[in-house]
C-alpha cells in the first residue's frame, strides 16, 4: 500500500469491502448492491449518485447501521459494524450519526425549537444544555429568525434546515442525508447543499448525501456513482 493510500486508510470515517445486498421478492433474489469497495474521508462532502433504484438508499442504510449487508464488511473508523451486536449498533447510531430524510418528519405541532430541543431532551440532555444548543444549532442553519414558528409556517426549505439542525443537535460525527433536496426547487435545494458544505467547515462533519440531481454535484468533495447497485469508475 502507497503512502497517500495510507493516510486515506487513516482519514476514513467508513470503509466498505466488498459489500453485498440481496432481497428475496417472492423466490426472486434481487441484487441491490454487489461488491462494493469505497473509503469515505471524515469531513467531508461525499454525494452517492445515481438513478431511482441504483442502490443509493440502501448503501446509505447500510453504513448508518440501520441494516445489515448480505455479505462484505463495513467499518466505521476502526470499528467493524458488520460484527457489532443490536445493542452496539444502536448505541452508535444515537451518539455518532445523524439523519436527514427525503421527507423531514417533523412534529408540526410544535414550533422548529421545540422539535429541536425535543431530540435532545430523549438524548437525555439537560435543560439549560438544551436550550443553548437548540438556539446554537438553529442559528448555525440560518433559523434565529424563525425557531419559535411553527413548522407548517416555514417553507419546504426551511423545514429541511430543521431537520439539519436536528440531525447535527447531538453532535454526530457523521450526518446522512438521503435525497435531502428531491422535494425543493433548484435554488432551494442548492442552498441546503451549500449549507452541508459549511457544516463540514464549521462543525468538521462528514455528510454523505444521495442525489440524482446533477446541479447539486458540484459541491461535493467526492462523489460516488452507483449504477445497478455496481459502483462505476
Amino acid at each position: 500500500m502507497s503512502s497517500q493510500e495510507t493516510t486515506i486508510q487513516t482519514d476514513a470515517i467508513f470503509r466498505t469491502e466488498q459489500l453485498c445486498r440481496r432481497f428475496l421478492s417472492g423466490h426472486e433474489t434481487i441484487q441491490v448492491l454487489d461488491g462494493i469497495n469505497l473509503v469515505v474521508p471524515r469531513q467531508s462532502l461525499t454525494m452517492l449518485k445515481g438513478r431511482s433504484g441504483s442502490g443509493k438508499t440502501t448503501l446509505i442504510n447500510l453504513l448508518g447501521a440501520l441494516d445489515h449487508p448480505t455479505s462484505g464488511k463495513i467499518y466505521f473508523g476502526d470499528q467493524e459494524i458488520t460484527r457489532m451486536s443490536e445493542n452496539r449498533r444502536d448505541k452508535l447510531r444515537r451518539h455518532n450519526m445523524g439523519f436527514v430524510f427525503q421527507s423531514v418528519a417533523l412534529i408540526t405541532s410544535m414550533t422548529a425549537f421545540e422539535n429541536v430541543e425535543f431530540g435532545l431532551r430523549v438524548a437525555g440532555v439537560d435543560a439549560k444544555g438544551r436550550r443553548e444548543r437548540a438556539e446554537e444549532v438553529l442559528t448555525l442553519v440560518g433559523l434565529d429568525k424563525r425557531m419559535k414558528h411553527r413548522t407548517q409556517e416555514l417553507s419546504g426549505g426551511e423545514q429541511q434546515r430543521v431537520a439539519i439542525a436536528r440531525a447535527i443537535a447531538h453532535r454526530p460525527s457523521v450526518v446522512f442525508a438521503d435525497e435531502p433536496t428531491a422535494e425543493l426547487d433548484t435554488n432551494m435545494g442548492l442552498q441546503v447543499v451549500s449549507l452541508f458544505r459549511a457544516l463540514v467547515e464549521r462543525e468538521g462533519l462528514t455528510v454523505i448525501m444521495t442525489t440524482h440531481d446533477p446541479n447539486m454535484i458540484e459541491l461535493a468533495d467526492l462523489v460516488f456513482s452507483l449504477d445497478s447497485g455496481v459502483m462505476q469508475s
